[in-house]
């Protein structure tokens, strides 16, 4: 099992003395310290340190949704396969690209490599301009890198890679074709794909529409709190991916 470079040393001494997996080890690993990982900004690793906290106030069933999902990561993983997850809504504008980025930061954070996270929609419009600031004021650095009415921003991941957000069709490059897992994060979306080409498993754990108060006094909120849930969730899902098994 490959233990997270994040651990502190005392926590690898102490899994590697015995035969046991991490699963044998919940209440220890509710208590492991991390240290920042070096491409994240410091408000970023405060954020995330927040979302972490808040695991009590998911709702029982939503673990559950999220546990599968995690288990999902965690059996590619010890297949020695990569765990594709393509997060999927209608327009692509939205929480989509909200979950893509959440998951990537989880994996990042966990220590759980070779997950690789896209969104796409059942249709493309463009990356919402609100999305993206809400994004941005929980610490993500997105720059901008194309104009036009479906510009494409970036991420620095670290190591000379990136994340590049623009709405697209789930099915359309850079995403994957097969081999990945759907996750379905609105209504309309699991309605409209009730079957996903390719994808070798497809899970449904919707969101609200933050759009639903564009324009209004209660917007800046409603895109906070979305962020924030599916962030708390997503963090949530891929802690469970190192419990399950060997990741």
């Amino acid at each position: 099992m490959r233990l997270p470079q994040r651990v502190l040393l005392s926590h690898r001494e102490i899994l590697r003395s015995g035969r046991q997996t991490w699963k044998s080890f919940p209440l220890f690993f509710e208590k492991i310290q991390f240290v920042k990982p070096k491409h994240f900004p410091d408000k970023l690793t405060s954020y995330c340190q927040s979302l972490v906290q808040g695991f009590a106030e998911i709702p029982e069933g939503r673990k559950k949704l999220l546990e599968q999902l995690g288990a999902y990561i965690a059996r590619k993983r010890s297949e020695g396969l990569p765990a594709n997850i393509i997060v999927i809504c209608t327009h692509n504008s939205r929480r989509s690209h909200i979950g893509q980025l959440w998951l990537w930061a989880a994996a990042q954070w966990y220590g759980v490599d070779e997950v690789h996270t896209y969104s796409g929609g059942t249709e493309a419009s463009a990356f919402n301009h609100r999305s993206l600031a809400a994004l941005q004021r929980a610490g993500f650095p997105l720059t901008k890198r194309t104009e036009g009415s479906n510009p494409v921003y970036a991420l620095d991941t670290g190591n000379g890679g990136e994340q590049l957000l623009f709405s697209k069709k789930y099915d359309e490059a850079p995403n994957p074709k097969k081999a990945f897992a759907a996750v379905m994060v609105c209504s309309e979306a699991g309605a409209a794909c009730p079957f996903v080409p390719g994808a070798d498993d497809r899970f449904s754990i919707p969101y609200q529409d933050p759009k639903d108060l564009d324009d209004s006094p209660q917007e800046v909120a409603a895109y906070d709190e979305r962020v924030r849930q599916i962030g708390r969730e997503m963090f949530y899902a891929m802690r469970h991916a190192t419990r399950v098994g060997e990741v």
